[in-house]
């Protein structure tokens, strides 16, 4: 991995502030294990190694964010993935995006929030949200085998079958639009 790249991914950690004291520590958790020098992608999955990128991406408008109904977690998430090898988590969002809901040539604004989860299997990952507006209106196709299904839900009933730092999320955004 290029110095360039792991600065790059620094950079954007750093520059996320944070909601509260939860996402101050899972920042400062990250920027930690990125200046460690440890390996920051997922080589195999399901956890190796242990600690490594992924990203969600939740489309918004002015009322709410489009999530998916997740099969293997069951649970609505934002749409997302991890980083592959070398991958900004930017350049993630851009091909997820293509991929799990065939969208194109959206701008991908810096991350607006960071979590750090212990999740199945017991590997971290160490997640950079992204909020990209667009209409409803868009039309989109979600991948059938990895998702039930594809809704808008507004920030003010999120469902609660979802991923634990979703409200939080969700409180965030409605704190920057303020």
């Amino acid at each position: 991995m290029s110095l360039d790249a792991r600065a790059a991914i620094r950079a954007e950690v750093a520059a996320i502030t944070p909601l509260d004291a939860l996402e101050a520590q899972h920042r400062q958790a990250a920027l930690d294990w990125i200046d460690s020098g440890a390996e920051l992608w997922r080589r195999a999955k399901p956890a190796t190694p242990p600690v490594h990128l992924s990203t969600y991406f939740a489309l918004k408008d002015d009322a709410g964010l489009l999530l998916v109904d997740h099969r293997i977690a069951g649970l609505w998430l934002p749409a997302g993935g991890h980083a592959e090898p070398g991958e900004h988590p930017r350049d993630t969002v851009v091909r997820e995006l293509f991929e799990e809901l065939g969208v194109k040539g959206l701008p991908v604004p810096a991350a607006s929030f960071l979590t750090c989860t212990k999740v199945a299997g017991g590997h971290t990952d160490v997640t950079l949200w992204y909020a990209l507006p667009i209409s409803r209106s868009l039309p989109l196709r979600h991948g059938q085998e990895e998702f039930r299904e594809a809704r808008w839900f507004d920030f003010d009933q999120m469902p609660p079958a979802s991923e634990p730092h979703l409200a939080r999320f969700a409180a965030k955004l409605a704190k920057i639009d303020a």
